[in-house]
């Protein structure tokens, strides 16, 4: 496996990471509806388009795993396909992002507490509650911040 930082972001591999985040979300969002799934998901191409940093985890065949998004310190996204989840891609993206680029916040959703247990094992902790999230929509958030 490999980390590659993307500069050129064209259409085939937009479409690459829009599946790993989707396989990513099915198996840890279990809190969303397929409509919604299928709501947010036509915002993730800009999403990715838009996000200043945008780490890939690739396979030996250049095969998208993984990948995240940063910005001014903060990780705005991490997903790791489900084919491919527990096997420390996620672990190793963050950890770049932290050693590279000094990732120390991010919000995660309540209802996925794989997640919450994976930020805090790699030192994050709780500093902040919303009802909502960024959308409005009712979905807690937990804001985390690295010491």
């Amino acid at each position: 496996m490999k980390l590659i930082e993307i500069k050129k972001r064209n259409p085939e591999l937009l479409e690459k990471l829009l599946l790993v985040w989707e396989s990513s979300v099915r198996a840890t969002h279990l809190f969303l509806s397929n409509d919604e799934i299928n709501k947010i998901k036509r915002y993730v191409p800009q999403a990715l388009n838009s996000i200043p940093i945008l780490l890939v985890a690739e396979d030996e065949n250049g095969n998208p795993l993984g990948f995240m998004g940063i910005a001014e310190q903060m990780l705005e996204m991490l997903f790791v396909s489900n084919d491919n989840r527990g096997q420390g891609i996620g672990k190793q993206l963050l950890q770049y992002g932290i050693e590279k680029y000094s990732v120390n916040k991010l919000a995660v959703n309540e209802q996925n507490p794989l997640a919450k247990g994976f930020y805090e094992h790699m030192g994050f902790t709780v500093y902040k509650r919303t009802e909502l999230d960024e959308q409005g929509n009712p979905y807690p958030l937990l804001y985390m911040k690295r010491n």
